[in-house]
């Protein structure tokens, strides 16, 4: 440091007595090791508190913790074979089973006993409106809130949502309550300070900070969420419980951690403020949540897709199959529509789609824009109220297999692929209507464009670039389109038991 003028003491107390002070900048003249770099600068933040000791005594009379009584089914013998394995031939074992057995045959009822589990939750009203997680209180037969003062006091359930995995509460005993208000997790930045209050391990009133690590994960749990992944420590207990920011709104709903050890590893997540919020209203209003039906598969529109139509922007989604007599049918959307918008709001991928329809009110017309055989044109389909069983839209025949393959048909060398025309007791089979065009593969070469494109027999060729598959010669055809106007992809929708979906050939991979 002596070549600075400066004792190596003078030049420490300078630098930590600046970023006391909040006004640090790194100098490119001390910190560059070559002439002439510009390292970044930083000032010191200022948005870091000292303390969320103030923050924390304000919101925290709003934090409750939720105790719940449910009653879960006894596990039937039918269900616990693979637990059973472990006692075979141990004596007194086969006794054991016979005389369970024969409870069951005499107490044909399913057996319950009560559980008993901690969450978290707060309240969003002066009259006791509490908001929470649905996995903290299903099949709950007993609710209880524990305040901050130590009252213990009854609650009923209002409604939940399992797809966001939200639940509301009122407390029956009248009073005003202490409540928060539910701010945008918009507004927040990736680092911005967050804080945590929940009931972890039945340790009610507990406090955790910690920073917004990122937003928009999806973590497989439904269609309709974009997690918050916060680093303020929540484990068993804190479900339900809020994320604050630091002016003491509610931006998340903590629901989830990601753990190898069960407890917290750093890495949680939150439902967003403005989702909670959305939901949580429509659950006081009505008790459930209803959402928009399109009754449509879809899929993400892939970088090979859009190659194979000739589109520049893979932004959007492709409808796989649409529903036999389901809104989507009814309003004119066809299997290879690209869904580009909804009532004008853009549309990046399937599950944007799902949430978008989801939004919007059963019974309403809406203004679908897509592109279907390159050109875009808005279809006005009136949606209807999504099932609370998406499956029962949908029963595959009993028999609905994988038909069998035994007699050749017409060979494609060129692609590896040996085709037949479908018959009606194959459609049937296949959940089509009468007289749908397509061509059954029924042999696959090694190393060929359709296995590469991971086709099998029994798979049903039902549309390649949007054009029927009919006959050999139209896929043929669409292939040979393709390649006048210089593609190297086909796009082809394939059967695959019941389920339709896309895949795309790559001619480039064959001479």
């Amino acid at each position: 440091m002596k070549k600075f003028g400066i004792s190596r003491q003078a030049f420490v107390a300078a630098v930590f007595g600046a970023a006391a002070m909040g006004t640090l900048v790194l100098s490119p003249k001390i910190f560059s090791p070559e002439a002439g770099a510009q390292p970044i600068a930083v000032e010191a933040p200022r948005g870091a508190p000292l303390s969320f000791a103030d923050l924390i005594e304000r919101v925290e009379p709003a934090v409750v913790s939720v105790n719940v009584v449910s009653e879960r089914e006894v596990g039937k013998l039918a269900d616990m074979e693979q637990f059973f394995e472990q006692f075979r031939g141990m004596p007194g074992f086969d006794e054991f089973l016979q005389n369970r057995k024969k409870q069951e045959e005499d107490n044909p009822e399913p057996e319950t006993q009560e559980a008993r589990s901690l969450g978290s939750g707060f309240l969003i009203s002066k009259d006791g409106y509490v908001v929470t997680n649905n996995h903290v209180v299903e099949n709950a037969t007993e609710i209880k809130v524990t305040l901050k003062d130590g009252r213990e006091l009854e609650a009923e359930l209002v409604g939940t949502d399992s797809q966001t995995d939200l639940a509301v509460l009122r407390i029956k005993e009248k009073g005003a309550y202490p409540y928060v208000r539910f701010g945008n997790s918009h507004d927040l930045r990736k680092g911005d300070w967050v804080v945590a209050l929940g009931n972890p391990f039945g340790l009610g009133g507990t406090a955790t900070a910690g920073i917004l690590s990122a937003d928009g994960r999806d973590i497989g749990a439904g269609p309709y969420t974009d997690f918050l992944q916060i680093d303020a420590s929540i484990n068993r207990g804190n479900s339900g419980g809020p994320t604050f920011d630091l002016n003491g709104n509610v931006v998340g709903v903590n629901t989830a951690i990601f753990s190898p050890t069960g407890g917290s590893v750093g890495i949680g997540f939150a439902i967003p403020a403005e989702l909670a919020n959305e939901v949580t209203q429509a659950l006081i209003k009505d008790g459930r949540v209803s959402r928009g039906w399109l009754g449509v598969a879809i899929q993400d529109l892939t970088p090979d897709m859009a190659e194979a139509q000739g589109l520049k922007d893979e932004e959007g989604s492709i409808i796989a199959d649409v529903t036999n007599g389901s809104p989507a049918e009814k309003g004119g959307l066809q299997r290879g529509d690209v869904i580009l918008s909804v009532n004008g709001q853009k549309v990046t991928d399937a599950t944007t789609t799902t949430r978008l329809v989801g939004k919007l009110i059963a019974n309403t017309s809406n203004k679908f824009e897509v592109l279907r055989g390159g050109k875009r044109q808005t279809v006005s389909v009136t949606v209807g109220e999504r099932p609370d069983d998406l499956s029962a839209s949908f029963r595959p025949s009993p028999d609905a297999k994988t038909p069998k393959v035994e007699e050749k048909g017409a060979v494609l060398e060129d692609f590896g692929v040996t085709f037949k025309p479908l018959d009606d007791e194959t459609r049937t089979k296949l959940g089509l209507k009468s007289g749908e065009p397509g061509l059954m593969i029924v042999d696959v070469a090694r190393k060929g464009v359709f296995e590469d494109a991971g086709l099998q027999a029994g798979m049903v060729i039902l549309e390649a670039n949007s054009q029927p598959a009919v006959s050999v010669d139209a896929f043929q055809k669409a292939v040979a389109d393709a390649k006048k106007s210089g593609r190297s992809k086909v796009l082809v929708a394939v059967r695959i038991g019941q389920i339709t979906n896309y895949r795309t050939l790559d001619l480039s991979t064959k001479g």
